[in-house]
């Protein structure tokens, strides 16, 4: 009789768009889980798929791993730590809590702590992607903390997508995540800047864009946003507000570790400005849009099919 792969009885907090993804191929490889969502309604749609839905965090307390991916800082101690969170019970808790969230140093090491003196090891996998990229078997996962405990968790971790580092025994996955999100930042406001400057000069974004993505500079994150860039498409999968967040977070560390990030800091601005424009609930992409503002090239959908780099 074959090994059961996935022996644990999981937990998950959190079912919006990215936990939703995720543990649908939680499901997909038929792993036992309980989910808790603050809205039910949500959750509810994967009860068809597999999940048994409960009322509170504190209900998960009887499963053996248990993972979080909540919206921010205060939501993850309200979760785990808070009156009806998953370690509030005295008599059972999850003997490994894996935190997804992007979260500040203070609250990781504050959620540490109270895990460890419940008897609760806790792991940061912070993972890089969205829905989409989840969908195509691209996610990247990179994670941290007690060695043993990554290693019991790492089969439900490559469920999620196609790769999964660990960086070290400590907080290190959530500064990768965040040195990981400052570049996206750059990265976009960079390829905002020369995409106008093609578009400028008579080039349609389509064109250029085919060819920086065809040569050495391209990758799958411009191939990715290429289809934004061209039809002006900013349903968001990640906001500015998002960023600003990640941004600060990256800024503040820096400064605690004496790195000096000019340009993280230069584009920080433009994202509170472009916040302070109206930009706040869009996608990124459209700092392609905020960079148009004033420059007299008046941006129109090119209303043409170009592949996302992700089929």
């Amino acid at each position: 009789m074959a090994e059961n792969k996935y022996p644990h009885r999981v937990g998950w907090i959190g079912a919006g768009r990215m936990g939703t993804a995720l543990i649908e191929r939680l499901l997909a490889s038929d792993v036992d889980l309980w989910v808790y969502n603050r809205t039910r309604s949500k959750a509810e749609l994967l009860a068809a798929k597999g999940a048994k839905v409960v009322d509170s965090p504190a209900d998960l307390a009887e499963r053996d791993i248990v993972f979080t991916m909540v919206a921010g800082p205060e939501d993850v101690l309200e979760v785990t730590v808070g009156e009806e969170g998953v370690l509030s019970r005295s008599d059972r808790r999850p003997e490994i809590l894996v935190d997804s969230t992007t979260i500040d140093a203070v609250t990781s090491q504050t959620l540490t702590k109270r895990a460890a003196e419940m008897g609760t090891a806790v792991l940061a996998a912070p993972v890089s992607g969205n829905p989409k990229v989840v969908k195509s078997g691209r996610l990247t996962s990179v994670v941290s903390g007690p060695k043993e405990a990554f290693e019991i968790v790492l089969p439900y971790l490559e469920c999620f997508g196609r790769k999964v580092t660990y960086v070290g025994g400590g907080d290190e996955a959530r500064l990768v995540k965040i040195c990981h999100n400052l570049m996206l930042g750059v990265v976009t406001q960079s390829l905002a800047e020369i995409t106008l400057l093609a578009e400028a000069a008579g080039v349609s974004r389509a064109d250029f864009l085919e060819f920086l993505n065809d040569s050495v500079m391209g990758s799958t994150f411009t191939k990715y946003k290429t289809p934004a860039f061209v039809n002006l498409d900013y349903t968001p999968s990640f906001t500015w507000h998002l960023l600003r967040k990640d941004f600060e977070l990256g800024l503040e560390t820096g400064r605690l570790l004496g790195v000096p990030l000019p340009t993280a800091a230069l584009v920080h601005q433009i994202v509170l400005d472009g916040i302070g424009r109206g930009f706040g609930d869009q996608d990124f992409a459209s700092m392609l849009a905020r960079h148009a503002e004033g420059t007299g090239v008046d941006l129109i959908p090119e209303n043409k099919e170009v592949a996302d780099g992700l089929s």
